[in-house]
């Protein structure tokens, strides 16, 4: 299935969208100008497309599989994997203390859209390298950040993370694994994990996994959990792989889609590990990790997205089915069809700038070390972590439909994506809990995050009125509408938020998209831009105001009915 890079797209948002230079003004980026954006843009592209892309399939007809306790992958991935390696893109933004690039996070959140569209079960695995080492950058002591971040920022060696067990999932508190010291500065970790992203495999010298577990004394719930880094292999005196860890692969999960990514159920069997950061200190360490997995598993969504509507794309130019408005053409010129692939475009655009404009928040946080920033990013991830991954479902859905019943015939490949991103919803947090973080824990701050980012959008639309006006009173429209929203969550237990949370999440997405698009469309009000943003704000943002009446109804009647009555007379 080809694959092309939509490295165009992503100069036109940095340049346009996003701001990207406003990056480059600040110390911490200032060599990052837009001539290395574009060369990093250019590489990865045409690595992904070239090198990448063509795993893809193999990866799903071909899964990985694991043999006398060792773990195989697909026909391919491991030169992939070592392509990735050798050309330094398995973390663009680690320090170059340790090895890295040091560019900023939005070059990488690109760089990990395209890699994930042209094959996400190879991406997987430096993706949870980067959470690995940012991870450490923070929370590591000196010693170990020397020993194990040059070798994963090379991709000699590869990251886990190692929080899921059979018994405790979105409730990492339920955890039994225990860690018991030996009297060395090592810790015995004891207990099973499961759902851990590429456990074991063949590319790579060793395997670092970051895993949870209680000591002894610790107290319950979150609060007695501490992080450990438990090698497969433990390094010797000169810090090269050395004996064998206590640790195993006890199966591999059959999975609806990634099926080239080994999904590993991971025993540690008294197996050495050494504390991250401090005693019962994991879940802060583990949350710099699962916050950086998250704005990547967003960008997962949107990566899917783009290579589900390549495909259809591809499919609706050249399949002939009846006659057409315009004639005897291919099946693109049929309204329905044009409606689902404008609509497809207009989708990525939104969910793409939103997760860029997450990473560009991040980036001036780093930079700046401003509080505003850092609250953005924070009030950001959820939402492009959610409506990234619902419009790769969304999008991938909308690529069967286009290829009609061939859409459901293994052989085209269009029905690949839609299994492959329907992960993307669940790990790393499941968009409820996306949800739930927005309008719980975000909102902690008196809804000021959201009120600032409103207004931003409300002040950008006062000033398109002028050039564009049908499709700016539209967006500011929408924003007031949803500044009253969030100001009915603010008044209302937690809850009665909750009940809400996931339509108001997808309100907030929706509006911010149509920000984008007006963002765009100014600096293209001629051109296609315009165009497509007319699609988006005319036909799209509308469904914010459905989204925030299901959103303001609360949770009384989601109780009306008893479990009992829920169940089929």
């Amino acid at each position: 299935m080809a694959y092309k890079a939509p490295i165009g797209e992503f100069s036109f948002l940095l340049g346009h969208v996003i701001d990207y230079p406003a990056l480059t003004r600040t110390e911490r980026f200032a060599d990052a100008g837009m001539d290395v954006a574009e060369a990093v843009l250019s590489e990865i592209g045409r690595l992904s497309a070239e090198v990448l892309a063509p795993l893809n399939r193999a990866g799903d007809l071909n899964p990985a599989r694991l043999e006398n306790g060792v773990v195989r992958t697909p026909p391919g991935f491991a030169d992939g994997y070592r392509a990735l390696a050798e050309g330094g893109w398995i973390s663009l933004s680690a320090s170059p203390d340790h090895g890295g690039m040091g560019l900023p996070q939005v070059l990488g959140t690109a760089a990990n859209d395209m890699t994930a569209g042209a094959c996400i079960a190879l991406q997987l695995c430096p993706l949870l390298t980067q959470g690995q080492i940012e991870a450490l950058e923070h929370h590591a002591d000196p010693a170990m950040q020397a020993l194990y971040l040059p070798k994963l920022i090379s991709g000699e060696w590869t990251g886990t993370m190692n929080l899921t067990e059979p018994q405790a999932g979105s409730d990492v508190g339920a955890l039994r694994t225990k860690a018991e010291p030996q009297g060395d500065g090592s810790y015995a970790v004891t207990g099973q994990k499961i759902y851990i992203t590429y456990g074991d495999h063949d590319m790579a010298a060793n395997v670092c996994h970051l895993v949870l577990a209680r000591l002894p004394d610790a107290p319950p719930g979150t609060k007695g959990i501490s992080l450990f880094m438990v090698p497969k292999l433990i390094p010797d005196a000169d810090g090269k792989p050395g004996a064998r860890n206590a640790l195993n692969v006890v199966s591999l999960e059959h999975k609806l889609g990634i099926h080239g990514s080994p999904t590993c159920v991971m025993q540690f069997d008294g197996a050495t590990g050494w504390m991250v950061g401090k005693p019962n200190g994991g879940m802060a360490a583990m949350f710099t990790m699962m916050n950086n997995a998250r704005l990547a598993v967003g960008t997962q969504g949107v990566g899917l997205a783009e290579a589900a509507y390549q495909h259809a794309l591809a499919y609706a130019r050249e399949r002939r089915q009846g006659r057409t408005p315009l004639g005897n053409g291919p099946i693109i010129e049929h309204a329905d069809v044009r409606r689902m692939l404008t609509q497809m475009r207009a989708e990525i655009f939104a969910a793409r700038a939103i997760a860029l404009s997450c990473a560009a928040a991040m980036d001036m946080a780093h930079a700046t070390g401003a509080d505003d920033w850092q609250a953005r990013a924070a009030f950001l991830t959820p939402i492009a972590k959610a409506h990234g991954t619902d419009i790769g479902c969304q999008v991938a859905d909308m690529g069967v439909q286009v290829f009609g019943g061939m859409g459901f015939v293994e052989e085209t490949g269009a029905a690949q994506y839609l299994r492959d991103v329907r992960i993307t919803p669940i790990y790393e947090g499941t968009n409820g809990i996306q949800a739930m973080d927005l309008v719980g824990r975000k909102l902690m701050d008196g809804g000021e995050a959201a009120m600032r980012l409103l207004q931003e959008i409300e002040d950008g639309a006062e000033a398109a009125r002028c050039k564009l006006p049908d499709l700016a009173g539209e967006v500011w429209a929408a924003a007031e509408t949803l500044r009253e929203a969030t100001e009915w969550m603010l008044a209302q237990d937690m809850n009665d938020r909750f009940a809400g949370a996931v339509p108001y999440l997808r309100a907030f997405a929706r509006v911010l998209g149509g920000h984008y698009h007006l963002r765009a469309a100014l600096a293209d009000p001629q051109g296609p831009r315009a165009r497509l943003a007319w699609v988006f704000v005319r036909r799209v943002l509308p469904e914010h105001a459905g989204l925030l009446a299901q959103a303001r109804e609360g949770a009384e009647g989601l109780y009306a009915l008893s479990p009992e009555e829920l169940d089929v007379a």
